[in-house]
């Protein structure tokens, strides 16, 4: 069963906390999917990936891109995992649902882990994210809740 962990953003963006989330678990090794229901996030976040320091970028790939099972971060608008990823991130309230679904015959092991991410700042994602804490913890999902500090780390409350 996929780890599923919550991270409650309160003194940046997502734009500022992603891409090293996603330097962390490609330093693991794991192939990352982030997911967004927003097409235009998703292309927001690809720009990201490739500029987000002047020394460093993500190598990535959305379904516009070929070979995308060749891709060690792929940016999606559904629940496609092309690339065999070990973690996914959630962003911008998407619904953990299909991810979190028990692996059917021919159907890919589920993820690892889950990252939720939400904007703690704005009152419809905390919302969103409550409700699907609240869903999650019925179905016996295994959850952690990560709040940002105020030097801009996590501190796990639960």
């Amino acid at each position: 069963m996929s780890e599923v962990w919550f991270y409650h953003l309160e003194r940046q963006r997502i734009e500022a906390v992603l891409p090293g989330l996603v330097e962390k678990s490609r330093a693991r090794g794991w192939r990352v999917v982030i997911e967004t229901p927003q097409a235009e996030l998703m292309q927001s976040l690809d720009t990201l990936l490739w500029t987000f320091r002047d020394d460093s970028f993500l190598p990535h790939g959305t379904s516009a891109d070929a070979h995308p099972e060749n891709q060690p971060v792929y940016l999606t608008t559904g629940p496609e995992t092309p690339n065999g990823a070990q973690v996914r991130f959630l962003v911008a309230g998407a619904d953990p649902t299909a991810c979190l679904a028990p692996a059917s015959a021919g159907a890919p092991e589920p993820h690892l882990r889950v990252v939720i991410l939400f904007d703690g700042r704005d009152d419809s994602s905390v919302a969103t994210a409550r409700e699907q804490w609240r869903a999650l913890k019925a179905s016996s999902h295994v959850l952690s809740y990560w709040q940002q500090t105020q030097d801009g780390g996590w501190q796990k409350k639960a």
